[in-house]
């Protein structure tokens, strides 16, 4: 049988999917608890619901930044690289009911392509970590040119790995949001990122430092020009756009609220989590709910056993079209760790 994303999305089909939480660690006693709760929720929901991101840019101290980089590497080894580690024993408890072993997905942030330590990070850190990464995120990137640079330097530090890493970009100026477009055309850029509190100092005062805020970053116009900006380059390439981090951690609401308005209104897929206790807002805020979930899974399922011609279904009627959009939905619903039903759960398991 041809799987739907076969049948339904065309051109779409090669589009990226990636968890919907990015977790941003950089210093090492955070760096053990964020692996360790990544563990535990591998086991909680059967597969990676959020990636973990080892931060050198914000992470490293001043003079240290070697060391900080040789600290990330040991990390990524302890929670990738060891013979029996805890992600192994979930694998075998989850194979039974998944038919697949859940991949572990931990990623550095290296410095910024201008500064002094870009280069030594990268040969450090993919150097000797590349085998174990899911991305490398490379932040301040303006052009294709920085891009370019990025993946010379990456695939040079790499050499010994058989494989292409990823990179995902973090876009914080008015010259990067210019160039977003071609940014994400890239094919070796997976997700673009907003840097807000960059691109709002990068304005030289002429955006108030209000649209810092939960409020003002989702009304100032150029803010909103901006993060639009980014999605739409995203969808245009089939990549993910990732929305910028919540400062007022420690308000439950505010992460909630942001999340949705990204998701709902925004059109981001993916969100940044600086605090623990913003990944479990961040997973139900982008995940379908429950009625979404069951009216997506019986119009799939409908559409499979009509061989995708068009049915009825509660007096209204679907075709390709909707098809689409209600296979996404199971799609989203399946990177936040939804329960999906057997008679489309099957389509997941590849």
């Amino acid at each position: 049988m041809a799987h739907p994303r076969d049948i339904l999305l065309g051109a779409q089909a090669g589009a990226i999917w990636l968890p919907v939480c990015d977790h941003y660690c950089g210093v090492e006693v955070r760096i053990a608890k964020s692996l360790q709760m990544q563990a535990e929720m591998m086991q909680e929901f059967g597969d990676c619901v959020f990636d973990v991101t080892l931060d050198c840019e914000d992470g490293a101290p001043v003079g240290g930044e070697m060391d900080h980089a040789n600290m990330v590497v040991a990390s990524v080894l302890a929670a990738c690289a060891a013979p029996k580690s805890v992600v192994t024993s979930i694998n075998q408890a989850n194979d039974h009911k998944l038919n697949k072993k859940p991949k572990r997905r931990v990623a550095a942030r290296v410095h910024a392509v201008d500064h002094a330590s870009f280069e030594s990070d990268i040969d450090i850190i993919v150097g000797k970590a590349g085998g174990y990464l899911s991305h490398v995120m490379v932040p301040k990137v303006d052009t294709v040119a920085d891009v370019e640079r990025s993946v010379a330097l990456i695939d040079a530090a790499n050499k010994l790995q058989n494989n292409e890493l990823p990179i995902h970009v973090l876009l914080e100026s008015p010259k990067a949001i210019h160039n977003a477009f071609e940014i994400a055309a890239h094919p070796r850029v997976q997700s673009l990122s907003f840097g807000l509190m960059d691109f709002v100092s990068s304005h030289g005062g002429a955006i108030p430092a209000s649209a810092m805020g939960l409020v003002g970053q989702f009304t100032h116009p150029l803010v909103v020009r901006a993060k639009l900006a980014i999605a739409s380059a995203c969808h245009a390439h089939g990549k993910v756009p990732s929305h910028c981090v919540v400062t007022e951690f420690s308000d439950a609401d505010a992460i909630k609220n942001a999340a949705i308005q990204a998701a709902n209104a925004l059109g981001y897929t993916r969100m940044w989590s600086i605090h623990p206790s913003q990944i479990r807002p961040i997973l139900a805020a982008f995940s379908p709910d429950e009625q979404e979930i069951d009216a997506a899974t019986k119009i799939v399922a409908a559409g499979v056993a009509a061989d995708w011609a068009p049915i009825s279904y509660k007096d209204t009627l679907h075709d390709r079209a909707s098809y689409r959009y209600h296979w996404q939905v199971l799609e989203r619903a399946h990177q936040t760790g939804r329960a999906i039903d057997s008679s489309v759960a099957h389509f997941f398991n590849d």
